[in-house]
């Protein structure tokens, strides 16, 4: 199948009152193989100009009546995508308008799907329809903070993925973003919408464990599990209908190999930041939530001790977070996935002068410190479904979701200082007001990254 791109020839800016227009490109067909030379090409003016249409703050979809459905885009429908896109098109006020993907196969799937949804290789033309209310991200991390600042400034509300960005400077830019045009930025950290972690985070705050000194977050894996070692295959062309470039994107040229590609992604720094930052975030979120986001210092220790593949990040780890009056740990486990308790890859463990909480998906277990062997169990309920109604019910009224993108930013955050105390094999200072790492040069330069032209960040 040919894939479209979009040409030079431009028609005026049309305004909605949910959406907008930025330009109309006609259609030109090229093969694939033709696709990424022309992105190259025409990415920062095509941009520019989605940018430029974006001039102040844009109406709300509640302007028009609670009773319309919204109209959704999803960029990026592999695993995690695809799955909003099923469970989004099971709720009845929401219409499944546009995907986009640069794999044609997955493209292909989500049509299947969501069947008379528009497909485009490239996001841009996505953002163009004036009947796309608001957009899932779900595209590999370093793709996060240019696709959510282009559907901002196209009027887009936006549900995006964890962890926020690819970086902390990103994640700022992407809350400025979200200020700036009035969009409901809902981050993807579910558990602020699931009814048992509401439940145990009030119990804490309300002081039911006493005072909390001490915080232990956990992930573990075995040496099977979660595309452990994952070996190294030599370079090769990229899958037919794949195109790469713009899969590549902001991150630096290199040639195609499937240990970077898919779920691979995630084992890169180009890319990710492994799972210190892609799944701790869920964790970090949650002791932030409780005990406020301040951190004054990260030290990780840890190493690639076990697996020989080409993954530069360490298959074990630990982080020791400075913070005031309380100790903040978390341990990451690649080689073995026997759980300090419970039957679950993740958890945290919050202990108090009256009594320890531990929780993770399956529920939580409240021990009081005189009656240990007695504790009190509730059950964790779905926290999916409710997550994105809270995102819609947002989307009418434009009050801040649960995951507000700024919450989601200051989630983000520990896992990206972690990684960078084990890069730099130092323990760094953070100071929480600047957003900078004082002293450390080479640290303070991991707060951001290169962009490959023309795959920018879109100035807000």
């Amino acid at each position: 199948m040919a894939a479209w791109v979009k040409s030079s020839v431009v028609r005026r800016c049309v305004l909605r009152p949910t959406a907008c227009v930025c330009t109309y490109f006609q259609s030109n067909a090229v093969s694939m193989n033709e696709v990424s030379a022309v992105n190259r090409r025409t990415f920062l003016k095509q941009t520019t100009l989605v940018a430029g249409a974006a001039l102040s703050p844009w109406p709300s979809i509640g302007v028009q009546g609670a009773n319309e459905r919204i109209g959704l885009g999803f960029i990026g429908v592999g695993g995690r995508g695809m799955g909003h896109l099923k469970e989004f098109a099971t709720m009845p006020d929401v219409r499944i308008v546009a995907v986009a993907d640069c794999n044609e196969r997955k493209r292909n799937a989500a049509v299947a799907a969501a069947p008379g949804a528009k497909a485009f290789n490239d996001y841009r033309q996505l953002l163009e329809l004036k009947d796309v209310d608001a957009v899932v991200i779900a595209t590999p991390d370093h793709w996060h903070a240019i696709q959510t600042i282009h559907a901002c400034q196209a009027g887009k509300d936006v549900y995006v993925e964890k962890p926020l960005g690819h970086n902390i400077r990103e994640g700022r830019a992407m809350v400025e973003a979200a200020r700036k045009y009035n969009r409901v930025v809902q981050h993807g950290t579910q558990q602020r919408s699931g009814p048992h972690w509401i439940e145990a985070v009030n119990r804490i705050k309300a002081g039911e464990l006493g005072q909390v000194t001490l915080v232990r977050t956990w992930n573990c894996w075995d040496v099977k599990s979660i595309h452990a070692d994952f070996g190294n295959p030599p370079d090769s062309d990229p899958p037919p209908g794949v195109d790469y470039d713009a899969w590549l994107g902001p991150a630096p040229k290199r040639r195609f190999n499937p240990r970077h590609f898919d779920f691979y992604f995630y084992y890169h720094w180009e890319y990710s930041g492994g799972m210190i930052s892609a799944w701790g975030v869920h964790l970090f979120d949650v002791v932030l939530w409780v005990m406020g986001p301040t951190i004054l210092s990260v030290t990780t220790t840890g190493g690639k001790y076990v697996f020989t593949d080409r993954r530069p990040m360490p298959d074990t780890a630990a982080v020791l977070f400075e913070c005031p009056n309380y100790v903040f740990t978390y341990e990451l486990r690649h080689a073995n996935g026997n759980p300090p308790w419970g039957n679950m890859d993740h958890g945290i463990e919050f202990y108090g002068t009256q009594a320890t909480l531990w929780i993770n998906r399956n529920g939580y277990s409240f021990f009081p410190e005189d009656e240990r062997r007695n504790p009190q169990r509730v059950r964790g309920q779905d926290m999916d479904l409710p997550h994105k109604r809270n995102w819609l019910d947002c989307i009418r009224s434009r009050a801040r979701p649960n995951a507000d993108v700024e919450i989601g930013h200051l989630s983000s955050i520990p896992g990206h200082l972690a990684n960078i105390a084990w890069r730099v094999g130092a323990r760094i200072t953070w100071d929480a007001q600047r957003e900078t790492i004082p002293h450390n040069p080479q640290a303070e330069a991991l707060l951001g990254r290169t962009y490959r032209e023309p795959y920018v960040l879109p100035k807000v």
